[in-house]
């Protein structure tokens, strides 16, 4: 049975997050120990954590994953301007660069930032996307891939052990971890980021071992020679998606979408990447969660929006067809329209379509 959340609008489809028998979902859950959480002592352990790691000298002594966009902004600046920390932002290229993207990276790098660009083989990474769209029903996968493991092959090479993360995404959105935690394991990674399809996965389908090697995770042995630690800023700082962006708005230069963002009514997120509208709409293909539930339930939880209010933007705006980069998406990928619609098609669950029609919305 598909259950909704009573406080926001998830829906129990969302891999790994739970209910209570209230019917209140595990993010929602989360977001009450968010509001009597100490934050000022979390603060000073955040402080206690920049002290064992600050060289004081110039040299870089945090690596932070950033795109351009409000979070990973925030991260980096705050460490920098509040922490007195030197990092070294990376970022993994996105698949299909849009425009605004590109101008909020070089604004984030022109505000006062070394960044350092991980640009896979770009044969490789259209063979991934297309062979993730046709059997995981997501073409957006390799670049999960290079998000996640190019921050540690750079934490290894330049031997900084600090690796700050933005938010926890499996406590923040509802997943397997119930409480905060400062620092994840890389043991985690198929499992929560990968859908339990890690790189390796891909060598049946004929990628080989060279073409995988830069999505990989690096050897944990060279990240344990360092003492590699990986944390997450929202076990620190209350994390609160909307906050980051009017901050970011200030100090790196951030520049929202002048138009809304198909699938949500939002301006200010995911927006770097042309497969971004397909990602979200395969989501609610196959989980029946769109972008605008994404957005508006984590609205909810931070007291922006009613869930009245979500639940009428979710009515609107999720399942929109992302026809603005549709063509883009298809020659990207080496596939025909039909090809395409066939591939959604079937990843249709029966547990939520009959046809063209949902079975279940939120009410």
């Amino acid at each position: 049975m598909i259950q909704f959340c009573k406080r926001c609008v998830i829906s129990s489809m969302r891999p790994r997050i739970t209910f209570d028998a209230e019917g209140v979902c595990s993010a929602c859950r989360f977001a009450e120990q968010k509001a009597t959480t100490d934050w000022d002592a979390r603060e000073r352990e955040l402080q206690a954590l920049c002290d064992r790691h600050r060289k004081g000298n110039g040299e870089f002594d945090v690596i932070v994953p950033v795109s351009g966009g409000k979070d990973g902004g925030f991260v980096a600046h705050s460490l920098k301007a509040k922490y007195g920390m030197t990092p070294l932002c990376v970022t993994w290229a996105p698949l299909m660069p849009t425009d605004i993207g590109r101008q909020n990276l070089d604004a984030f790098v022109a505000s006062g930032f070394d960044v350092i660009q991980g640009r896979p083989n770009g044969v490789t990474a259209r063979k991934l996307a297309r062979l993730a769209f046709i059997h995981m029903g997501d073409p957006f996968q390799p670049f999960i891939y290079g998000q996640t493991n190019f921050p540690l092959h750079m934490a290894a090479k330049y031997r900084i052990p600090l690796i700050m993360y933005g938010e926890d995404g499996e406590a923040e959105y509802g997943g397997e971890i119930k409480q905060a935690r400062a620092t994840r394991a890389i043991e985690d990674h198929d499992r929560q980021y990968f859908s339990g399809k890690g790189p390796e996965f891909w060598q049946k389908h004929g990628v080989s071992d060279a073409e995988l090697v830069p999505f990989q995770a690096p050897v944990l042995a060279d990240l344990e020679a360092i003492g590699a630690e990986i944390h997450f800023m929202s076990y620190y700082v209350r994390w609160t998606p909307q906050w980051n962006f009017y901050y970011c708005v200030e100090e790196t230069g951030f520049t929202p979408n002048p138009e809304r963002t198909e699938g949500t009514y939002s301006k200010y997120a995911s927006l770097d990447d042309k497969l971004d509208g397909l990602h979200y709409y395969l989501g609610f293909i196959k989980f029946g969660i769109g972008r605008c539930t994404s957005d508006a339930a984590h609205e909810v939880r931070d007291g922006h929006i009613s869930r009245e209010e979500a639940v009428a933007l979710v009515r609107k705006f999720d399942g929109e067809f992302p026809t603005k980069y549709w063509q883009e998406c298809l020659d990207y990928l080496g596939i025909t329209q039909d090809e395409a619609l066939s591939v959604i098609a079937r990843w249709k669950s029966p547990a939520l379509w009959d046809g063209d029609t949902l079975l279940h919305r939120v009410a």
